[in-house]
């Protein structure tokens, strides 16, 4: 019988004028950023969060803490791929993620396939299995304000 597992992340970011924006893995053009101890790509943030979620191996700061000088300003691809091979060897294989981005701007329609094929290349699975989208809060919240950006994310694992 095999065993599925459903995990879900979420992740949350200042935004700051000046800093580099980074989501999914690409650098998108804007004047804002994240910010954060690593590069701030709250999109892999929360899908590590789902992945370890789903095995029940706790979160990205137990296994990343952002308190450690090892991670300052660390590529969150590296994260991800750590969280992979930890799933691996655990004897999970990704099944399929779901991401939805909430950020007013800049618009990211034009990033989105670079960044699924960014993440599945990470996680060594199909693009088809990678989904991103992005959507506005029709300018309410933290996020309409342009305070912020948040992403939640949902993986299926699965292993014998």
């Amino acid at each position: 019988m095999t065993d599925f597992r459903i995990g879900h992340g979420y992740d949350v970011h200042v935004l700051k004028e000046g800093l580099r924006l980074v989501l999914g893995g690409i650098q998108i053009p804007h004047t804002k950023g994240c910010v954060a101890h690593s590069d701030g790509d709250v999109l892999i943030h929360a899908l590590c969060d789902a992945l370890l979620g789903a095995a029940a191996l706790g979160d990205i700061g137990l296994h990343f803490p952002d308190s450690s000088d090892e991670f300052k300003g660390i590529d969150s691809r590296i994260l991800l791929r750590r969280v992979t091979a930890l799933l691996r060897e655990k004897g999970y294989r990704i099944g399929n993620v779901d991401c939805t981005i909430r950020m007013q701007q800049p618009k990211l329609r034009p990033h989105i396939d670079r960044m699924r094929e960014t993440l599945a290349a990470d996680m060594e699975i199909d693009v088809g299995r990678v989904s991103v989208k992005a959507t506005t809060t029709e300018r309410l919240g933290f996020e309409g304000r342009e305070e912020g950006v948040s992403v939640s994310a949902v993986a299926l694992i699965y292993g014998n």
